[in-house]
């Protein structure tokens, strides 16, 4: 591996050079008028994954926009590795509050900016590079690797799910890897293994259909803005509890050797 390692330290500037270019493209999938870039951007992609030595590239139309996949399977015996990614980055409003343009990228402060370079441009052009380091050092990966990269992230992929369930075969894998997450402090990697969810509700309340008197009614009619107020303030305890019922059943509790490695991991709470 270390072969590798000097190899990817020895093509820094090109690969600089090669990450500046993927930057450049304005690959905003929430904007209809950026369909063509979207494209552009799946293509650029599919030439990385080609360039790194990845076989069976493809890119695949969705009823949105396009998935890139590639793979190296070269053992049966060996686990495999799906490394999911999106080329799609979020929007640029407002404009002016950029010190430069967001599509050219610069260094600032021995840090590479632009959009898209840390989420997602910058991680999954990190794990590619890797897999074409290994190869490229002459040797051989150690788990065949396949790779699912999509362009509909930030607008909540929409059309992943239906892919999925239709390329099953093609996406079988024993572990994926999330090229969409962050390191815990510089110069501290972290592997991520668990995040909390989301939940989307939308609650109605009715009350009077007119104004009324409080003096008059403010003991006998409740007000809604009250009753919401004390519905948002008891879903969790003083403590963070979450007071919802049931909202537990499901959820793994850490183990014992869990707790201890997070204890581990330095954190300065008055800094944080």
């Amino acid at each position: 591996m270390q072969k590798a390692i000097d190899l990817a330290a020895s093509n820094q500037k090109p690969y600089i050079a090669e990450l500046t270019e993927f930057l450049s493209i304005q690959s905003i999938s929430s904007d209809p008028e950026k369909s063509q870039s979207m494209q552009d951007c799946a293509e650029f992609v599919a030439g990385l994954l080609k360039k790194a030595g990845i076989k069976e590239v493809a890119v695949r139309e969705t009823n949105g926009h396009p998935v890139v996949t590639g793979e190296i399977i070269s053992s049966t015996e060996k686990p495999t590795v799906l490394i999911y990614g999106h080329y799609d980055v979020q929007p640029v409003d407002p404009i002016d509050l950029w010190e430069n343009d967001p599509f050219e990228a610069h260094i600032k402060n021995n840090r590479l900016i632009a959009r898209g370079s840390a989420d997602d441009k910058g991680q999954l052009f990190m794990h590619i590079k890797a897999v074409e380091a290994i190869l490229n050092s002459g040797d051989e990966l150690p788990v065949n690797v396949r790779f699912l990269i999509e362009g509909e992230e930030e607008i909540g992929s929409p059309n992943l799910p239906d892919f999925l369930s239709a390329n099953k075969a093609l996406l079988n894998a024993d572990v994926t890897l999330v090229s969409d997450s962050q390191m815990w402090a510089e110069g501290h990697p972290a592997i991520t293994y668990g995040l909390r969810g989301l939940t989307f509700l939308e609650i109605e309340l009715t009350g009077p259909n007119r104004d009324l008197h409080s003096g008059s009614y403010g003991g006998v009619v409740a007000n809604p803005a009250e009753i919401l107020a004390r519905l948002i303030a008891g879903v969790k305890s003083r403590d963070g509890y979450i007071q919802i019922p049931g909202f537990y059943e499901r959820v793994v509790v850490p183990e014992a050797e869990e707790r201890r490695l997070l204890a581990e991991i330095p954190f300065d709470e008055k800094q944080y």
